[in-house]
């Protein structure tokens, strides 16, 4: 019988039982399958179904349809309680990776990164919504920080295992992919049996919902989703195409970016509770233009191997800095808007996902540099959307177009 306790009663419990310490538990669950599987998916890909650009982006597409989908958790959450449906979402995750190694083959591949980006994507958006229900405005910038560092260290272990052990112990990637997913399948299911189901104060929306006060984030969302895409599927992969990295040496530049973020995600959250999210994000895209027309001077300028890695971690942390994007939602929202809000935000969010890929591994056959210089201008649309965002976002305060008097209209 699943036992049932209030946020304000949760107080009480021993401080491994409590919410904040089963969204740390996660945090560090979700990453072990995810970031195994995509430590080792370009080389998988390449070696096991002669993967090249045009197929590399058809797998992402793939990979991002139920991000598409995500609105989906709308109808879910109406039977299934966004805790369970959380931890399901990491069990099919984690026992999708598990398997990867066992279809070697272009059907298999992307019959497999289906089943895993539901459990990605579906954890992904209820994980959004509980953190925003479960954490104060004032405690959420920093504790998303530590969050978010948290998931960095679980990856680090994984990482300096695979870096250490690959050529050592000969692993294969069915061993490292089995365990990798193992892992985080029994996290989960630990955190089913040892935890309550938390009663958040303020009941959520089960239904679809689009405000018009909203549209400053959704279009945040959707210009982020987009502007992703280019580091997820492409920054990686030119990296072993481009460069023959082998999987040790891909692996090693995951882990310095983990240890970075380790360093700094907390030190992200303090500069967004400092600075607000309209200069944090502003920041952001800022350095992000810089760093994608960096990308296109690997290929115009021939610059080498060493300018490309550093790129690459360079952008690993501005993509930290997406936390505002939470934490301005979360000012600006109703309490009961957050589920829902969540599922329809991700859905905006993978509208591009699902096309871009696809499109763009064909630009990239023609002409990696053009992604690049492409994903540039994206940035710059994001830079000028936020600074429509005021210095003090709020409900009634959403934009800088805002008006008190009528910002309640919906």
């Amino acid at each position: 019988m699943a036992q049932f306790v209030n946020l304000a009663d949760a107080k009480r419990l021993p401080f491994w039982r409590r919410p904040i310490a089963l969204l740390f538990l996660m945090a560090l669950a979700m990453p072990i399958a995810f970031n195994t599987w995509s430590a080792l998916l370009n080389n998988f890909v390449i070696e096991a179904a002669s993967f090249d650009g045009g197929d590399i982006g058809l797998l992402h597409t793939v990979r991002e349809i139920p991000g598409f989908l995500a609105v989906g958790v709308i109808a879910i959450i109406i039977f299934v309680r966004e805790q369970v449906l959380g931890l399901v979402s990491l069990i099919l995750l984690g026992a999708a990776t598990a398997v990867t190694a066992w279809f070697p083959s272009m059907g298999g591949i992307l019959t497999i990164t289906m089943l895993s980006s539901i459990g990605f994507h579906y954890y992904e958006t209820v994980n959004q919504s509980l953190q925003l229900q479960w954490l104060s405005k004032k405690e959420a910038p920093q504790m998303l920080g530590w969050l978010l560092a948290a998931g960095s260290a679980a990856t680090l272990v994984a990482y300096l295992a695979i870096m250490a052990l690959w050529d050592t112990l000969q692993l294969s990637y069915n061993i490292v992919y089995l365990i990798g997913g193992g892992i985080t399948v029994a996290i989960a299911v630990f955190a089913m049996i040892a935890y309550p189901q938390f009663e958040a104060p303020n009941p959520q929306i089960k239904k679809m919902i689009l405000r018009r006060r909203y549209w400053l984030y959704y279009a945040l969302q959707f210009m982020s989703g987009a502007r992703r895409q280019i580091f997820v599927v492409f920054a990686g992969f030119m990296m072993v195409e481009k460069f023959g990295y082998d999987v040790h040496e891909i692996t090693l530049l995951y882990l310095i970016n983990l240890v970075i973020n380790m360093l700094v995600a907390p030190l992200l959250g303090r500069a967004v509770s400092y600075f607000g999210e309209r200069r944090t994000l502003g920041f952001e895209y800022i350095g992000l233009i810089i760093v994608f027309l960096s990308y296109g001077g690997v290929y115009y300028l021939g610059w080498g191997v060493a300018v490309a890695a550093t790129l690459y971690v360079i952008d690993h942390i501005f993509f930290g800095l997406a936390l505002a994007l939470k934490t301005y939602f979360q000012k600006i929202a109703d309490p009961g808007d957050i589920a829902p809000t969540a599922a329809v935000a991700f859905t905006i969010n993978h509208i591009a996902a699902v096309f871009l890929p696809v499109l763009l591994g064909l630009l990239w056959l023609a002409s990696p540099a053009a992604v690049f210089f492409l994903a540039a201008g994206m940035a710059a649309v994001s830079l000028i959307l936020a600074m429509m965002i005021p210095r003090h976002p709020e409900k009634g305060n959403e934009t800088i177009f805002s008006h008190p008097v009528t910002a309640a209209a919906e």
